[in-house]
């Protein structure tokens, strides 16, 4: 019998578990749910950030994290600002700050040595030089401004949608459109964004889900699931707000993640 069984079982195997009939059914189930496949990561250390701070984009330039942020009548406290963060307070060394009565301060991008600051609904961006940070002019856009990022040639922005738009450095004028989906479905609410290693990531708007993006197809590939680190920053400041803000540096191969009135920035670690 010992000589028996293992042929049978194998015979049972052939018979009941053909790969010529799975296989298909496997690579679909798997393509199915290739965006919510979830990124493990770890946290490497917490920083302390400004709960005054509405956080709307958050980047490394020259080694030196920098945030900008927008007002809103909800937090009087709140302002349109960009500036160089202090990891030992949180605090915002300002290095330009625009009207709050008139502009919601949204994303910002260096390129090309200068910096590009979108606002909200008011459909205008404004162009300052990276060493000086002095006003060097504007530029304007149809639809909602949100976050920049970029590739080192174009601006990369969102605007609230599903589509990104890469946009010419000089003209604004877009000379490409990504339509962002998940298992062939239209995504929404694209917000705050980072290029890591050839993928966007983005933040998808009043979830704690950082989206990662295929920049050739437009497919979300997998997601990064930061309840826990939102959980953590309510219950050290209940008046944290939705997660934003993704931070990628590239020479120590360093990401930071934050949200809006959060009281911490987290360093997270994971395979990118």
């Amino acid at each position: 019998m010992k000589k028996i069984i293992p042929f049978l079982y194998c015979i049972l195997v052939a018979c009941t578990n053909s790969p010529k009939q799975e296989a298909p059914a496997q690579k679909e189930n798997e393509r199915i749910k290739e965006s919510e496949k979830i990124i493990p990561y770890a946290v490497v250390r917490s920083i302390p950030h400004d709960t005054t701070s509405f956080t709307e984009g958050l980047l490394i330039h020259d080694g030196k994290l920098f945030e900008s942020t927008g007002h809103t009548d909800s937090y009087p406290l709140s302002r349109s600002l960009f500036g160089i963060v202090n990891q030992n307070t949180g605090k915002i060394d300002v290095k330009a700050e625009i009207d709050k009565n008139r502009y919601f301060g949204e994303g910002i991008a260096f390129l090309k040595n200068k910096v590009y600051q979108l606002t909200d609904t008011t459909r205008i961006g404004f162009i300052y030089d990276a060493r000086t940070y002095k006003p060097l002019g504007e530029f304007h856009y149809a639809g909602d401004g949100w976050a920049l990022t970029t590739n080192g040639t174009y601006l990369i922005m969102s605007n609230g949608s599903g589509t990104l738009y890469y946009r010419d450095p000089v003209t604004f004028d877009p000379v490409k459109k990504l339509m962002v989906t998940a298992d062939n479905v239209p995504v929404d609410s694209l917000n705050e964004l980072e290029l890591i290693h050839g993928y966007i990531y983005a933040n998808k708007w009043l979830t704690n889900h950082i989206l990662k993006i295929d920049t050739t197809s437009g497919r979300v590939v997998g997601k990064l699931d930061l309840s826990m680190l939102s959980e953590d920053a309510a219950s050290r400041y209940p008046g944290s707000a939705e997660m934003n803000g993704i931070a990628y540096d590239s020479t120590l191969n360093k990401i930071y993640v934050t949200g809006k009135l959060w009281p911490t920035i987290y360093e997270i670690k994971f395979d990118n």
